[in-house]
């Protein structure tokens, strides 16, 4: 498994716009109609990645417990499901029923998404401010696939909780490693 870190985009920058089709509720949505209203988090995951199977967990407990708070979260997959098929949108609408989401698992087909917010890897995590101006970018936490140390989701949880509570958030944030986003 290839590990790929983020690229980490420039804090502040403002949340690039989309519409996607979720594959679970098969809607099209805008950021706008998905964007919380104290935060946002979004996420470039993927169906197969060791790395993203491993913080499915997490992903699910965070999602219900922020949501409640005024923080949206939006997955998206930005896969080449001709080279990748596992990644295709109706095993991604499985993946997160099986997962428990709370939040869309939108596809992105033509891999616009993923450049516009410079995603390199799976997974890789956005929190926005109330305006989507970028906050957070980095890891979940210090967990890897077989390095030992148990999920927590510290890092995000920890980079939300302050912006809820109108603090500064750390600048010193660590990227996220994963698989490399399978271009076409």
């Amino acid at each position: 498994m290839a590990r790929t870190p983020s690229n980490m985009l420039p804090l502040g920058t403002k949340a690039p716009d989309f519409a996607l089709p979720d594959t679970v509720s098969e809607n099209q949505y805008t950021l706008e109609e998905l964007k919380g209203t104290k935060g946002t988090v979004v996420m470039f995951i993927c169906n197969h990645c060791p790395f993203v199977i491993h913080v499915n967990p997490m992903l699910s407990n965070l999602g219900k417990r922020y949501q409640e708070k005024g923080i949206g979260f939006i997955a998206i997959s930005s896969n080449d499901i001709v080279n990748y098929p596992q990644d295709a949108p109706d095993l991604m609408k499985t993946i997160a029923q099986k997962a428990g989401y709370s939040f869309p698992y939108l596809y992105d087909s033509t891999q616009q998404v993923a450049k516009a917010y410079e995603a390199a890897c799976t997974p890789d995590f956005y929190l926005f401010d109330a305006d989507l101006k970028l906050a957070y970018r980095g890891q979940l936490d210090d967990s890897r696939p077989g390095n030992g140390i148990a999920l927590s989701g510290y890092d995000l949880a920890n980079a939300m909780d302050s912006l809820l509570q109108g603090n500064e958030i750390d600048p010193i944030q660590k990227p996220s490693i994963g698989c490399n986003i399978k271009w076409k």
